[in-house]
């Protein structure tokens, strides 16, 4: 398995960062503090850190046929979990940018793909590949 990655990203309520990458995604809490949580988002290390101010982009780019919001991240998860992680969120009743769908269908690097936005707008984008030997295809 590669090394986990770090992303630090801004949030405007801590509380609620905490109930969504806590509660709804299930990643476990790490250290916190009053200005910022360390989550274990599957395997890869993301802290939340408080800023009251903190908006997201609105930049968006297309993708077969979608406005893919610009920043966003993620993790490319087994077709297992992406299809159970999406049954969660269809459940709690996440409002998709994107919603879970397979895109590049019948081409190289076809995909199952979803983007949501966190409570501080966020974007985070979940995919998963029937064959990770086409994640860097070209």
């Amino acid at each position: 398995m590669p090394r986990p990655f770090h992303l630090a990203f801004p949030v405007h309520d801590l509380a609620a960062a905490r109930a969504f990458y806590g509660d709804l995604l299930g990643c476990p809490e790490g250290r916190s503090s009053e200005h910022w949580i360390d989550f274990d988002l599957f395997g890869h290390q993301i802290v939340a850190h408080l800023d009251p101010a903190a908006k997201p982009a609105a930049m968006t780019n297309p993708v077969d046929g979608h406005d893919v919001p610009v920043p966003h991240f993620g993790v490319v998860l087994t077709m297992k979990d992406w299809h159970a992680l999406a049954a969660k969120l269809e459940a709690a009743g996440i409002a998709f940018g994107i919603a879970p769908h397979i895109r590049f269908q019948g081409q190289v690097g076809e995909q199952a793909t979803m983007f949501f936005r966190d409570p501080s707008g966020n974007a985070l984008e979940f995919k998963a590949f029937a064959d990770d030997a086409m994640v860097f295809a070209k």
